[in-house]
């Protein structure tokens, strides 16, 4: 039988060269060591659920996902299946804005890696389901380098979202936040 992480990375591949996203391998990687002796991981933006199967099969944490694309969302279904993971990760349809703020207890990973424009609306609610000691990580925070640089004009407001959330990472006194060029950039911010 094939080895899971084999699979999954043929999975990954496929969705890395189409147009259903997946985080980079190197983020994958980074994400994988700050899981290890997680016991409850959220995903925010889990597409078809390759990262969160990632996590649950790799450390054995509790997963719960969000994903607001129905199509994608059944497409993630059949990976849960498909990797005998539906019982370890539970997956939520619908936007983030409504959903996190009904979520209840402590998480020891968040994986945001949902729309960058919306991370500052999101951030409250990580923050309040992070548990201390716990990690947040945001993913794509320097967008192809336009967040430090000058983003194509079409892509300026964003830019500026995705500034004003760093910036509001970076000023937070409960965090301790170390900027990454893994990927197009991953913030790793550590609750004190």
């Amino acid at each position: 039988m094939e080895d899971w992480r084999a699979k999954l990375a043929k999975m990954r591949k496929t969705a890395l060269s189409g147009r259903d996203p997946t985080c980079a391998d190197a983020t994958l990687e980074a994400l994988l060591r700050l899981a290890e002796g997680a016991e409850r991981i959220l995903e925010i933006g889990a597409a078809e659920c390759l990262t969160s199967i990632a996590l649950r099969l790799s450390s054995g944490a509790e997963v719960t996902a969000i994903e607001r694309d129905a199509a994608r969302c059944g497409r993630g279904r059949e990976n849960l299946r498909t990797f005998g993971t539906e019982e370890g990760i539970r997956l939520l349809e619908g936007d983030a804005g409504e959903i996190l703020p009904c979520l209840e207890g402590q998480f020891d990973l968040i994986f945001l890696d949902g729309p960058k424009a919306q991370y500052r609306r999101y951030f409250p609610d990580c923050k309040r389901l992070l548990r201390r000691g716990g990690v947040l990580v945001s993913d794509d925070v320097l967008l192809f380098g336009w967040v430090r640089g000058e983003p194509p004009k079409k892509r300026k407001m964003l830019a500026e979202h995705l500034r004003e959330y760093l910036a509001m990472l970076e000023g937070d006194p409960d965090f301790e936040t170390e900027i990454s060029e893994i990927g197009e950039g991953l913030a790793i911010s550590r609750k004190k």
